[in-house]
């Protein structure tokens, strides 16, 4: 795996944050592919590290297909406000439609951590406000970031205590992204 060792030395003027991603319309590897390639391929946002795939039971909505999830740690000059924008704005350059709450969706990327920054303004929640419940979330962050406080708890630690039923690796490949 291509955990990112805690100690790394993140440069001056950049932060590290952790991006959830997954989809369950079309063909959702592509499209986390392609968002993460978009992201890397900017001059104020490089992807440092990128989880395994993981095909994830539909949460909250469940009469839907089942997802992929990922994770992704990145080294940005973004605010976080300015991350999450970027990230829509790659959602909806993909055709994203937010039709109904957890329903389904041809990609969906969520600022999970940013620093260890607390940000709460209108639209913006970060840490995620529900990362630390789900399994879908917590499986591939443990993967890139097992050591990650989150909410006083490593990112492991919340894992031992999380809901994991029904979720598999679909790819052991770190670089499936690149591809």
């Amino acid at each position: 795996m291509n955990t990112v060792p805690e100690q790394a030395v993140v440069q001056e003027g950049w932060e590290r944050a952790t991006l959830g991603l997954g989809g369950n319309i079309g063909d959702p590897r592509a499209a986390m592919a392609a968002a993460l390639q978009a992201l890397d391929g900017r001059e104020d946002c490089r992807v440092i590290a990128v989880s395994r795939l993981y095909r994830t039971p539909p949460w909250g909505k469940i009469d839907q297909a089942d997802f992929v999830n990922s994770c992704a740690m990145v080294e940005t000059r973004l605010s976080p406000k300015e991350l999450l924008d970027l990230c829509l704005s790659i959602e909806r350059g993909m055709k994203r439609v937010r039709l109904e709450r957890w329903g389904p969706r041809t990609i969906d990327i969520d600022v999970l951590t940013y620093g260890a920054f607390q940000v709460h303004e209108e639209g913006l929640d970060v840490p995620h406000p529900r990362m630390v419940e789900r399994g879908f979330v917590l499986m591939p962050l443990a993967d890139i970031a097992p050591d990650l406080v989150v909410l006083g708890k490593t990112v492991s630690a919340w894992l031992s205590q999380a809901d994991t039923a029904g979720i598999e690796v679909s790819d052991d490949a770190t670089d499936w992204w690149r591809a």
